[in-house]
């Protein structure tokens, strides 16, 4: 933990279940060697779903963008106030895209470049090499895009 972060006791049993949809094969296995946000790379990866889920695929060679969501695994998720690197304060788990969180979901909207059987070639992500797969979604420009969207911390209204 950094100076200024606390964490809380999770709770002893979960709310809901979820199914591993396959896993992500990356360049990156330690998170240091990992992107900040899935735009500050164009390394090429690899999505491949597991067998019993290849027809849910049906379609989706005909997108551009897909959103990708997934289980940062190897975060920790007791946190609720984090420090992060570039910003020298504590802030909120629920207002910072770490994958630091009580359920460590991330989301991505990826290029499809390739699909072959039940492995997509993509660009866009930010994981490590093995995270699982939890849902892939075609990626929408008219209704998932909101350009005026603002996170005021970010622009510097420390």
């Amino acid at each position: 933990m950094r100076a200024g972060e606390v964490a809380v006791p999770l709770p002893e049993a979960f709310d809901a279940g979820l199914y591993f949809i396959g896993r992500i094969h990356t360049p990156w296995t330690r998170r240091e060697e990992c992107p900040k946000n899935s735009r500050e790379s164009e390394a090429v990866c690899t999505i491949e779903v597991d067998e019993r889920w290849a027809p849910a695929l049906d379609g989706v060679e005909t997108c551009t963008h897909l959103l990708v969501l997934y289980w940062m695994h190897r975060a920790r998720r007791d946190l609720v106030l984090q420090v992060p690197r570039h910003a020298g304060r504590p802030r909120g788990t629920f207002a910072l895209r770490s994958p630091v969180r009580p359920n460590p979901i991330a989301a991505s909207v990826v290029r499809l470049l390739a699909v072959e059987g039940r492995r997509l070639t993509v660009r866009g992500l930010d994981c490590l090499d093995g995270t699982p797969l939890l849902d892939l979604k075609p990626y929408f420009a008219s209704t998932d895009s909101v350009p005026e969207a603002v996170v005021g911390w970010h622009r510097g209204s420390d």
